[in-house]
Parts: C-alpha cells; sequence; structure tokens
C-alpha cells in the first residue's frame, strides 16, 4: 500500500464538513529514487526544441501578464478540436487545469446535493473523491473478474440506480482494459443524465479508433474528458479538456472560476499541440515496451491485466505491500492500488522497465511464499 500523505495540521477545532472530517489528501508518494514507475507519466521529456518553443511562448505570454488571460480560452480550444477531429469545432471543448478540474466542474454543474454518480470500480479514484468534495452521493457498482465490463451489466446497473452522472473510464485505470464503442453506445441509451467517458489514456490504447467522440453526434448528454499529461507528456503543465455538445461546454461556464486557465498554461499547450507528432511519437514505444512487459510479467508466473494504457497491474499477492516495498528497497517506485491483491507499474523508457522487470523476478525468486499460486 502507499505511504500516507502526513497532515501537518490537526483539523480539531474547524467547522469542516462532516463527510470530509475523516478524509486525507490524496496522492501518491512522491519519493527520490532511481526508478519512479508510480504515477503514469510518460517517460520521455521534452526535446531541446520543444523546450525552447515553450521558452519562447512563455515569454511572450509574460509581457502581458498585467492582463488577465483569455477567459474562454479561445485559441486553445480551437486547436484542441482539430486535433481530436471528428468534424468538432471550439463550440465543443473546453479546458480546464488537468482532467480532474473538468471532472470537478462537470460535477458541479450536474451532480451535487440531492444527485448521484455511478462508476464501476475498480476505477479511477478520484471519481468518487470528487464526487464526495462535491457533495455527489458515490455509487459504487462493479466489474467482472477480468476487470472487464459486461453490456448487460452495465446497462442494467445503469437503469437499476437511474444516475444523474455515469462514469467510464476507457482505457480503465488501474486495469487498463478498454470499453467498447458498443458498450459505451448502450449506457448512453439507457442513462437518465450525463455519461462522462474518461479517455485519459486513449491515445495508448490498441485500437485508437474505438473512442466515444464518434457517439457525441448521437447524445448531447455523452462527454468525453482527456489529458495532455499522459501521452503528450505535459503532466507538469496541468492541461486537461473535454469534448461535448456546445451546450454542455455553455453550462460550465455556470461553475468554472474566472480565468481559471492562466496565460501561461495556454501558451504551453499551445505550443505543445504544434508539436504533436514529435510528442505522440513516444506512444509506439510506449505501447510495444508495455505488451512486452505484460508477456514477461507473465513468464515469470504473474498474472498481468491485457492493458491499452501506459501501466499495467500484475499480481497476484499473498502479500502486495511487501512487494511494494521489497521494490522500493531495490530503488523502484511501483503504485499499491486497485485489487487487494494486485499492484500497478507504469511503462518508463526501456533501461527503467528492464531495471523494474529484473528486481521484481529476483524478489519473486527469493520469496515465492509472496505470490499466489
Amino acid at each position: 500500500m502507499t505511504a500516507p500523505q502526513q497532515v501537518t495540521a490537526t483539523w480539531a477545532g474547524l467547522p469542516i464538513r462532516a463527510d470530509l472530517a475523516d478524509r486525507r489528501p490524496y496522492g501518491a508518494p512522491q519519493l527520490d529514487v532511481p526508478v519512479r514507475l508510480n504515477t503514469n507519466e510518460n517517460p520521455y521529456p521534452p526535446s531541446a526544441e520543444l523546450v525552447a518553443g515553450i521558452a519562447g511562448a512563455v515569454t511572450a505570454a509574460a509581457t502581458s501578464l498585467n492582463r488577465y488571460p483569455d477567459r474562454d480560452v479561445t485559441a486553445l480550444r480551437e486547436v484542441l478540436a482539430g486535433y481530436l477531429g471528428h468534424g468538432l469545432t471550439a463550440a465543443n471543448t473546453w479546458a480546464a487545469n488537468g482532467s480532474n478540474e473538468v471532472i470537478q466542474q462537470l460535477l458541479q454543474a450536474f451532480g451535487g446535493p440531492g444527485r448521484s454518480a455511478l462508476g464501476f470500480e475498480p476505477s479511477y479514484s478520484m471519481h468518487p473523491i470528487i464526487s464526495q468534495t462535491t457533495a455527489t452521493r458515490w455509487i459504487a457498482a462493479d466489474r467482472s473478474g477480468d476487470f472487464g465490463l459486461d453490456t448487460d451489466h452495465a446497462v442494467a446497473t445503469v437503469r437499476r440506480h437511474e444516475p444523474d452522472v455515469v462514469f467510464l473510464t476507457s482505457p480503465n485505470n488501474p486495469t487498463g482494459t478498454a470499453a467498447s464503442v458498443e458498450l459505451i453506445d448502450a449506457v448512453c441509451a439507457v442513462a437518465p443524465g450525463m455519461v462522462v467517458i474518461d479517455e485519459a489514456y486513449a491515445e495508448f490504447a490498441r485500437d485508437p479508433g474505438g473512442t466515444a467522440l464518434t457517439l457525441l453526434p448521437r447524445y448531447p448528454r455523452l462527454v468525453v474528458v482527456r489529458t495532455m499529461s499522459k501521452a503528450f507528456a505535459l503532466a507538469g503543465a496541468r492541461l486537461g479538456y473535454l469534448a461535448a455538445d456546445p451546450a454542455v461546454v455553455e453550462a460550465l461556464q455556470i461553475v468554472r472560476l474566472p480565468y481559471h486557465l492562466s496565460a501561461i498554461t495556454q501558451a504551453v499547450a499551445l505550443t505543445a499541440l504544434r508539436h504533436t507528432d514529435e510528442l505522440l511519437a513516444t506512444v509506439s514505444a510506449i505501447r510495444a515496451e508495455r505488451d512486452r512487459l505484460v508477456t514477461e510479467l507473465r513468464a515469470i508466473g504473474l498474472q498481468a491485466a491485457d492493458s491499452d494504457t501506459n501501466f499495467v497491474l500484475f499480481g497476484r499477492f499473498a502479500d502486495r505491500h511487501a512487494v511494494w516495498q521489497g521494490l522500493l528497497d531495490r530503488g523502484v517506485l511501483i503504485r499499491a492500488t486497485g485489487p487487494p491483491t494486485w499492484l500497478r507499474v507504469t511503462v518508463g523508457t526501456a533501461t527503467e522497465t528492464a531495471t523494474f522487470r529484473s528486481e521484481l523476478a529476483d524478489l519473486v525468486a527469493s520469496q515465492p511464499e509472496l505470490v499466489l499460486r
């Protein structure tokens, strides 16, 4: 399990909301170790050319930092629409500080007190967290044993609970599995409210064409959320975005903070999008390394879920914390998340992944009792 994040202040005596009193800040451990493979970052840093381009764009933006940024993020939304394709325009897109802020705005607008959101777990842990912080009741539905999602089960679950917001993460975090367009279509057809498809890892999917973007013309309550943190290797820039019917984008203007996206962030994102081919060139290398890793984990007697992302869920372990700690002691940091007997590792560079694989193989060979057979 991950090390708890330290809270230095006490909440005793503060009039904090009762439903938040037992919460702790979200976050994976930030530890200085040789191989960090715990937060699904793209391991390839920006090129010197892109760094120079970003520096120039930031310098230009800095000359007018005495003024507020473009409140409507017009230029960036136009470029994002062009990148996504599918006939989208700026009116169909919206951007914020990471996909988590996009999700928060969606729940502020379409969730809230007296409303509910539903997701199929294990899935992205921020969905229930943001639901709670927006006072939206969270409904946790289950997945099948192989971490997939059966269409009949998904449809029946949505019909039974009638949530105001349905979350489907595809490809799914932390399992790596993707939902078919047919399944998403079936859920949209019966959902009484909004359907949010979190496609943070879409560029890594084995079938990049299997995106919910194709369904947007048919479902005005469908939202597709993306990020530039993963495939675009811009985790430090904090840029998430969505595609939806223009009415959805207009509704979000009610809850978004004024001038929420800084001029610097907009400049960095626009510059990165001009280097799309360069940045996405790393995706194929990560895909190949991922598929190789799945095969190699199975070769040493472990289970590994088929992945459409830049990470792999693997197990099963009698004591996953002992495995997590054993790897950390060897200078490799991964993530204890998802089902209790499983661990998740981000696909790094070939060298980083080889180090992880070697240390893990040595660990399970020396302590075979850690593996559930």
